[in-house]
């Protein structure tokens, strides 16, 4: 693709701008800010990767999967902002989800240990933990607001943390998992990912495609559950004092 498709591609930016200017959404400079900030952060990311591919260095490697995980914590930390400790929080949770995927895939010598395969990965995945992120933070937050007398009543009955935050907790693991489940129950039949369709245009075998695929798919499953489970039982602690005591959330 040359630059000059790449601007013809801009239609599919007008539509929801002209829509959103057109009903009154409030929509455009959000719209405008995610449009530039994506051409600009790709067409440099696409730079940098291509000379970490060059150079082989488990160095850069390092550096980029750092970088991922720094820019990660920056967005999710500000749907958790109202937890305490929010933001080492999610460098444990995202560090952990780094150490197990990739441990397994390398140590099983499922992928190879060269940039190609380890930065792509540890971005989908790492990618796909921040918004698991922000979804549980999110529904949460809004759990312990709406049901914090319930959580008071089971302390009052002699309930321990654990069991006066144990409803809110389990709602707020299956709400934030529902997207990543029910998208994969579907996969192939409404949807065909854009990694694997990506492969076959450029070539590939459409079955070895597939096979990529369904591993990518089922780390991101994986991903789901162990980020949201982690990030729970993190961060429900700290609404409690020495005495058992429920704080609320309060701010950083």
């Amino acid at each position: 693709m040359s630059y000059l498709e790449l601007a013809l591609t801009l239609i599919f930016v007008l539509i929801p701008l002209l829509l959103s200017k057109t009903l009154n959404l409030g929509l455009e400079k959000d719209t405008l800010i995610a449009t530039i900030r994506s051409i600009i952060q790709l067409l440099a990311v696409g730079y940098v990767l291509q000379f970490v591919f060059n150079a082989e260095n488990w160095i850069y490697i390092v550096l980029m999967i750092a970088l991922m995980i720094a820019a990660a914590v920056q967005n999710a930390r500000k749907k958790g902002a109202s937890i305490q400790g929010i933001t080492w929080k999610l460098i444990v949770t995202f560090i952990f989800i780094e150490i197990l995927t990739q441990g397994i895939l390398l140590g099983l010598n499922i992928t190879p240990l060269t940039p190609q395969y380890v930065i792509p990965i540890s971005g989908m995945v790492i990618g796909n933990s921040m918004v698991l992120s922000i979804l549980f933070l999110n529904r949460f937050t809004a759990e312990m607001e709406s049901r914090h007398d319930e959580a008071e009543l089971v302390l009052s009955l002699g309930g321990t943390p654990k069991q006066a935050i144990h409803n809110q907790l389990i709602a707020s693991i299956q709400a934030s998992t529902i997207p990543t489940i029910e998208s994969q129950k579907t996969i192939g039949l409404v949807q065909l990912p854009g990694m694997m369709s990506g492969q076959i245009i450029a070539g590939a075998d459409p079955v070895q495609a597939v096979l990529f695929q369904l591993l990518i798919l089922f780390l991101l499953l994986t991903t789901a559950v162990v980020t949201s489970v982690i990030l729970g039982y993190l961060s429900y602690p700290t609404l409690f004092n020495d005495r058992m005591q429920l704080l609320g959330i309060e701010k950083e």
